[in-house]
């Protein structure tokens, strides 16, 4: 049986929210798709909803489908909200990564730093009827951590914060542990809202997700700036329903996300209260790891400072962290068997 596994690929899978990243070790990372799913609604069938398109495909049809068509996001916050349509995704993510390869990949997902038990069983589930031969989960703190090529086995204080689509994952690892940790349902789905928010309210004017999304990368800033940069914004105009374009800049935008940025920072200052005195003085010293896609917002770091009195820095990509750390560690299974949580 051993000799078999000795062929057996290995894959590396950020899942995420928003994104799906799979790693294949050797290869670095070969998908970096959206996690949306559009699903066909038979008429007069229910629960037979045929699967039309996954990933990038599936993402240019959301907000733009006719009735019958729903694109969707089987991730919500970081756990699996549509058990079937994640399954799925994986699926086809997964052959798609591994090509021509005849043989069932070993697996390892990466999961919120508060997933329950039974969240951690769906997902190792999800993976295996997916067609994985083993599948194993590890906290994204540790694998962002990781893939920033913190040394986390040392007996020093590291703060990793992971900031994502669904959610941000705040975490103090030492001896390859974590010691104090928390996950909050409050990332970069929920700055877009905000934008969406916003611009409804100020400017009577109704935008999708997509141009939400697209604001804040643009124009963005976790704390507000000198030099503002502007975007003009089209959307339908809520009194008159006709379409028409108004032009935001940064500092509106900041404004718009305040509640959401004050409600990240408070996850990473619970964090801090409740981090062993010990290595508190550590985090002093190494300052404070951003990673993940959210964690590019302008001046993120900034704000982590004011907000903490911590030094903060990005991680190099902060974008990839997690995805390069599940191929650190299918590589080094034995070595970071302590952080690896469950196993099938």
């Amino acid at each position: 049986m051993e000799t078999m596994s000795f062929f057996s690929p290995k894959l590396g899978i950020d899942l995420g929210t928003t994104n799906v990243l799979v790693f294949v070790p050797g290869k670095g990372v070969v998908i970096n798709e959206p996690s949306v799913v559009a699903v066909g609604k038979e008429h007069g069938k229910r629960g037979n909803n045929k699967i039309l398109a996954i990933g990038a495909e599936a993402k240019k049809m959301v907000g733009r489908t006719p009735d019958d068509i729903i694109a969707y996001r089987p991730m919500k916050d970081g756990v699996i909200a549509n058990y079937r349509v994640t399954e799925a995704m994986l699926r086809y993510f997964m052959k798609k990564a591994l090509g021509r390869n005849p043989f069932k990949p070993t697996v390892l997902v990466s999961v919120p730093a508060g997933v329950t038990s039974t969240e951690k069983r769906a997902v190792i589930e999800a993976a295996i009827r997916a067609g994985a031969k083993n599948a194993y989960v590890v906290k994204e703190p540790i694998l962002a951590a990781i893939g920033a090529g913190i040394p986390i086995h040392e007996p020093m204080g590291r703060m990793v914060v992971d900031i994502g689509g669904g959610t941000i994952d705040v975490a103090v690892i030492s001896l390859g542990g974590i010691v104090a940790s928390t996950s909050v349902k409050c990332a970069g789905d929920r700055l877009d809202r905000a934008i969406t928010d916003y611009i409804k309210k100020q400017h009577n004017l109704a935008v999708g997700d997509k141009t939400a999304e697209e604001v804040k990368i643009k124009i963005g800033a976790a704390v507000p700036m000198n030099e503002e940069l502007s975007l003009p914004v089209k959307g339908r105009d809520l009194m008159s329903g006709l379409p028409r374009t108004v032009v935001l800049s940064t500092n509106d935008m900041v404004q718009a996300m305040a509640r959401e940025l004050r409600e990240m920072t408070q996850a990473i200052r619970k964090v801090l209260q409740e981090t062993p005195p010990e290595l508190a003085a550590d985090i002093i010293d190494n300052g404070i790891i951003l990673t993940g896609g959210t964690s590019q917002l302008r001046q993120m770091p900034e704000l982590v400072y004011r907000r903490t009195g911590v030094m903060a820095k990005l991680a190099v990509d902060p974008y990839y962290c997690v995805a390069r750390g599940t191929g650190i560690a299918l590589k080094h299974l034995d070595t970071y068997q302590k952080s690896i949580l469950a196993k099938r």
